[in-house]
Formats: C-alpha cells, sequence, structure tokens
C-alpha cells in the first residue's frame, strides 16, 4: 500500500479583515493523500481552493492545525527551512508560467538545480536538457520565453517543476490561461507523468474536463470538503 506522503490535521485558516474582523477561510480540514495519486482540487471561487494549496505547499500558514509532507512536519519551520523543502520536495506550477524572460528554456528548468547546487554545471544542462525533452520541448533550448507559445512556456514551466525530482507537484489552475488544445496536452503530460514515474500530483483547476479525468478529485465548498471521490476501473468517479 501506498505511503501517505502529504497529510493535513484540523487545518484551519483565518484572515485578519482589521482587528476586529476575522473571514474563516478553511474552518477545520484534514486530508492525506497517498504516494503517486494524481488529485484534481475543485470548487467554486472563494471556496479556498488555492489556500488549501498553499497551505499545502508551505507557501503559507494555517491559523491552527498540523501538515506533515514526506513525513515531516512542515507547520513550524522557519522561512529558510522552508525555502530548501520547497526547492527540494515541492514542484510548484502556477496558472501564469513565470519564467524568466532573459533566460531561454535550459537556463529557465536550471535555475532549481542552480541552487540546489548539488549538480555539477555539466550535470545541470545535461538534466534540463532530459526535462525538455521529456514534454517535447526538444527543438526549442535556447528559445527564450518571447519565442514561445504559451502552451510551450507551460511546459518549460513544468520541466522546472521536475528539475528537483520532488515528492509533489503542486498546480494552481495550471491549464487556465490556456486553449483547449495545450491544456489537453498539459493533462496528457501530467497524466504520463503520473502514470510512468509514479509522480504525485496535487492540482487546483477549474476545468471540469481536466478535473474529471484525474483519478482523484476533491470538491471544496466554504473550505468544506463536500465530495471525496476515486476514479474506478470502469473510468467512472465514484
Amino acid at each position: 500500500m501506498a505511503e501517505t506522503i502529504l497529510r493535513l490535521e484540523n487545518i484551519r485558516k483565518e484572515l485578519g479583515l482589521s482587528k476586529a474582523i476575522r473571514q474563516t477561510i478553511i474552518p477545520n480540514l484534514s486530508l492525506e493523500v497517498k504516494a503517486g495519486e494524481f488529485v484534481a482540487i475543485t470548487g467554486p471561487s472563494g471556496s479556498g481552493k488555492s489556500t488549501l494549496l498553499y497551505l499545502m505547499g508551505g507557501l503559507d500558514k494555517p491559523t491552527s492545525g498540523k501538515v506533515w509532507l514526506d513525513g515531516d512536519e512542515i507547520t513550524e519551520k522557519n522561512e529558510t527551512e522552508m525555502n530548501r523543502i520547497r526547492n527540494e520536495k515541492i514542484g510548484f506550477i502556477y496558472q501564469f508560467h513565470f519564467l524568466l524572460p532573459e533566460f531561454n528554456a535550459v537556463e529557465n528548468v536550471s535555475m532549481p538545480m542552480m541552487i540546489n547546487g548539488r549538480r555539477t554545471r555539466k550535470e545541470i544542462k545535461e538534466r534540463a536538457m532530459q526535462l525538455l525533452d521529456m514534454v517535447d520541448m526538444q527543438n526549442k533550448y535556447t528559445n527564450k520565453p518571447s519565442q514561445l507559445s504559451g502552451g510551450q512556456q507551460q511546459r518549460v514551466a513544468i520541466a522546472r517543476a521536475l528539475a528537483n525530482e520532488p515528492k509533489i507537484l503542486l498546480g494552481d489552475e495550471p491549464t487556465g490561461n490556456l486553449d483547449s488544445r495545450s491544456g489537453n496536452i498539459v493533462y496528457q503530460l501530467f497524466d504520463r507523468l503520473n502514470r510512468e514515474m509514479n509522480q504525485t500530483i496535487i492540482v487546483v483547476t477549474h476545468d471540469e474536463a481536466f478535473a474529471d479525468r484525474a483519478a482523484r478529485r476533491i470538491h471544496l465548498v466554504d473550505g468544506k470538503i463536500d465530495r471525496d471521490r476515486l476514479r474506478t476501473s470502469f473510468g467512472e468517479l465514484a
């Protein structure tokens, strides 16, 4: 049985709108994700989807409750420790790719490995090219972001997120800025990473077609889990 790679226990998240007023985004949420799962998180705007994703990735801290990643409680880690954990264990993919415009595809994918400092320059360049090959960008090594389509830029961003062999990939609306064809290519890439590399993937999305194809779909309403369904062997969500 697959190990639990991510666990949230009694998570509450509040925002202080003023000294007297606090808004509850997530009232009390517990959740486990197994290694190798492909999870889509859906829900209406304002349901807490992105907040939950940021809590999972240590980009935000809960008001109360605990988060474990790869067996390590990250809730009380300081920012220096979290920077290291995010670099080594988490790959982030956003709606907007945030590629550095002055660098080409190989250089953008190389950045997390340069920060990590565990590979030589030669090893970093070779791995960056291997990752671009994996996302079918083998002919775009020297292209800068301005020379790539939106879908191509997102594929470079996915390659960059995989640079340090993360335990989990977290995607915040990764197809939200793409046309349907490019969005489908990104989904197929995620699906292949999940099936062939057993990559754990958690994606927040408004894309119903994308969400329905994930192996597990969690639907949030008002910061609570309204539905949590697994895909059956017949391809339907149970």
